[in-house]
């Protein structure tokens, strides 16, 4: 019996066709998405969702989806997807992670100049018969700095079409490499110094704990008066009040806002600002790209309903149903390796090394690689899965190797994943024991024993008498029960490791406390 797909989103009609031709039984419905009931009421016929933005697949509509399989985003950002509860029922979420590149980076440096030299406004005036040329004095990009936050795919496009413009690119990434700034032609600099010296400043990250609010009044108050701020990625970055108050008050010249903490944005505290650009989060919205997205992902689902063949799945890797039952607990441990090294890393990454030994060496090291590169990227960029992850580590430069080697040790199988920053290197060790479950073994070269948890606390300390029952106390007079607890070090009074899991998120304040404690000397929550 053939699959059945449903389009609940306006997408080329290239995709029905796409769909036809690999024998999928697919339904055509545009509007549907924007009827929650509707759409939860006949989820369940279907095998496979392709949406766009418009469709929210929330966890009532998964609960309905029956014989759900896949569902797959035709564009980059999957915020209307609920993807834990999509995960908690075996459904894979696709994406089409660059299809639309060059489109919004397009649309980035077309709000540049709209700013830059007030265009729509004038624009506005001309045609009411006014001719207040005087009235519209704009500035050049020519010799001007840019300052790109984000300079993976779409702010490297961006960083290319500026300096064909004359201007001087300077950029935030803490994944792009010296080397890759370098081939681009930018300058690498940390937060501060680009809020310092940029004339205009353009958003190109995805919404992470650490991008929320990236610009609020304390970084506005940092930056150049009369800068001029672009934002074609995502609602969220800024703080739009702050923004508001500083083009209020002249300190930002101008805007160009394609993307809003609330859509559809039909009210905001921005609008009616001064030399305010906004259009309705259009970046992605030309023929080309809309016509990328909707064949990529119709080929993606279909070469999934049909063949099994998983490609840009955001919460499953891609593995052939052959090599899957063994695989997949190296998988979970690759990524969970990548993320404990992803959460620990503050500083710009250069390498990362992946050690493969004994019986996991002859297994596809290549999908085990981009399983632990996605976990280590996506405590910043979210919006990353197995395949994407190396096209990422490729574009910002950072040199990924790999070593396998026969048995050495005690264990079976062994992996070590060291990430080399600009000023350290850092390793973190696991197997998979005959359960099936990954450990943790070794980190940053102390022996330890661990099993993950979603929630632990890591803390570095110094192995003197007092530390583990100040620790103790400490979480247990916060009410956070402790799961396990686990210790490693150098030596007796040397450096040592506390790795332990809780039952839930660890407030911000009893983390303070937990930093302040004699003998501690770093401590972080961890995420799973």
């Amino acid at each position: 019996m053939a699959p059945k797909v449903l389009i609940s989103d306006q997408i080329s009609p290239a995709a029905v066709k796409i769909f036809k031709d690999r024998g999928v039984d697919v339904t055509y419905e545009p509007e549907l998405g924007k009827d929650k009931d509707k759409l939860a009421e006949i989820i369940g016929q279907f095998d496979g969702l392709a949406i766009r933005s418009a469709t929210k697949v929330t966890a009532k509509i998964i609960a309905e989806a029956k014989n759900l399989k896949v569902i797959g985003r035709a564009g980059i950002g999957v915020d209307n997807v609920d993807i834990p509860a999509a995960t908690a029922k075996g459904i894979i979420v696709m994406n089409t992670p660059f299809g639309n590149s060059i489109t919004t980076a397009e649309h980035a440096v077309a709000m540049l100049f709209a700013v830059a030299r007030q265009l729509p406004a004038a624009d506005t005036s001309t045609q009411a018969g006014k001719w207040e040329k005087n009235r519209f004095m704009g500035v050049e990009l020519t010799a001007k700095t840019l300052g790109i936050i984000g300079c993976g795919n779409i702010g490297s496009i961006v960083a290319e079409r500026a300096i064909g413009l004359k201007m001087k690119v300077v950029a935030y990434d803490p994944f792009l490499s010296e080397e890759r700034a370098l081939d681009l032609g930018v300058d690498k600099v940390e937060l501060p110094e680009l809020f310092a010296r940029a004339d205009f400043i353009t958003l190109h990250t995805p919404m992470t704990e650490k991008t929320k609010n990236i610009i609020d009044a304390k970084a506005i108050a940092a930056m150049k008066d009369g800068v001029y701020i672009v934002n074609c990625a995502r609602g969220g970055l800024i703080v739009e009040e702050d923004l508001r108050a500083a083009l209020d008050s002249g300190k930002v010249a101008g805007a160009g806002i394609d993307v809003f903490s609330t859509e559809p944005a039909k009210e905001n505290v921005l609008f009616g600002a001064p030399n305010l650009v906004c259009t309705p989060h259009l970046g992605a919205s030309t023929t080309e790209a809309q016509e990328n997205v909707a064949l990529q992902v119709a080929q993606q689902m279909a070469d999934y309903l049909i063949d099994g063949a998983v490609t840009n799945a955001l919460n499953m890797p891609s593995i052939s149903a052959e090599e899957a039952p063994r695989l997949v607990p190296f998988v979970r441990l690759a990524e969970q390796l990548g993320s404990f090294a992803g959460q620990l890393t503050e500083t710009g990454l250069t390498g990362v090394r992946i050690e493969f030994e004994g019986a996991v060496a002859g297994m596809n090291t290549r999908a085990l690689t981009a399983a632990a590169l996605a976990g280590l990227f996506r405590p910043l960029l979210q919006d990353v899965n197995m395949v994407s992850a190396p096209v990422l580590a490729r574009e910002r430069g950072i040199q990924v190797e790999e070593v396998r080697r026969e048995q050495q040790g005690a264990y079976e199988s062994y992996m070590r994943l060291t990430v080399k920053t600009d000023t350290q290197e850092r390793s973190v060790a696991g197997t998979v024991f005959s359960d099936g479950k990954p450990r943790l073994i070794q980190i940053k070269g102390i022996n330890m024993e661990a099993e993950i948890g979603p929630h632990m606390l890591y803390v570095t300390n110094e192995d003197k008498p007092g530390f583990i029952g100040a620790l103790g106390m400490t979480l247990g007079n916060a009410g956070v029960n402790i799961a396990t607890f686990n210790l490693g070090r150098t030596g007796p009074g040397e450096d040592a490791i506390c790795l332990v899991e809780v039952d839930g998120p660890i407030p911000a304040e009893i983390l303070a406390t937990v930093e302040k404690l004699p003998l501690v000397r770093q401590a972080k929550p961890l995420k799973f």
